[in-house]
């Protein structure tokens, strides 16, 4: 058995983290061509009525978007 926690398979198909992938400052996350980056932070939601929800609902989505993170 083996003590290594990152490896990629026979044939470069598949590549396990077990352990913590690090990027550095000048290292880019790509997804299907796109570059991923953390969101901005969504406030905690302080809505009284569904709207407000609503509102702070469609907030985040949008920044999640921004982000790369949802197409």
């Amino acid at each position: 058995m083996s003590n290594v926690k990152n490896y990629t398979e026979q044939g470069g198909e598949r590549t396990v983290i077990g352990g913590t992938l690090e990027i550095a400052s000048d290292g880019k996350l790509l997804f299907d061509g796109a570059q991923l980056q953390p969101a901005v932070n969504q406030k905690d939601s302080t809505a009284t009525d569904v709207a407000g929800l609503v509102a702070d609902f469609n907030a985040l989505l949008a920044k999640l978007k921004a982000a790369g993170l949802m197409k």
